[in-house]
């Protein structure tokens, strides 16, 4: 099977990309992803703001909700589950198995957990559909891998929130 002499052209040759060797997407495409820095590639527009292509608000009620507030919600979901497995079970081991009970339900049952609930913050589906229990497994379970859910796309969106086709809103 004969290479193509083009993908093996050096840099300036017609077609390729300089610096690389062969064809190379251009930086648009590949990186526009996850940064959300170059416009949505079907209409050319750029996003003003987290949540506009899902048509939700820009401040206040129904806008994406920060990372901060998502990060203190986990950490006051993260301390409530602590206090329950020292205080029933007398060990921190008990930790982690009631965070992920507790945000499977909570999340498939309301939207809310016990930290979204007292920063005001919300899971709903794209669809606007309730969460429900399937979707809310997927996204427990990604969520207590934890990098799924650090990385985000431009709707502040992570891994595990794009798995299950929901947002996590301001209410």
């Amino acid at each position: 099977m004969a290479v193509s002499r083009r993908f093996w052209a050096g840099p300036g040759r017609a077609g390729v990309s300089a610096g690389y060797r062969g064809g190379v997407a251009e930086r648009r495409w590949a990186g526009s992803w996850l940064s959300g820095t170059v416009g949505r590639p079907e209409t050319g527009d750029a996003d003003t703001f987290p949540g506009q292509r899902f048509g939700l608000a820009e401040q206040g009620s129904g806008s994406v909700a920060s990372i901060g507030r998502r990060l203190l919600a986990l950490l006051l979901d993260w301390l409530l589950c602590t206090l329950i497995a020292l205080a029933v079970f007398h060990s921190r081991w008990w930790t982690l198995p009631i965070f992920a009970v507790e945000t499977y339900l909570l999340t498939a049952l309301t939207g809310f957990t016990v930290g979204k609930r007292v920063l005001s913050i919300r899971v709903v589906r794209i669809d606007g559909r309730p969460v429900g229990l399937g979707w809310a497994l997927v996204r427990t379970v990604l969520l207590l891998l934890v990098v799924p859910a650090l990385i985000t796309d431009r709707d502040l969106r992570g891994l595990h929130d794009r798995a299950a086709n929901t947002i996590v809103i301001r209410i």
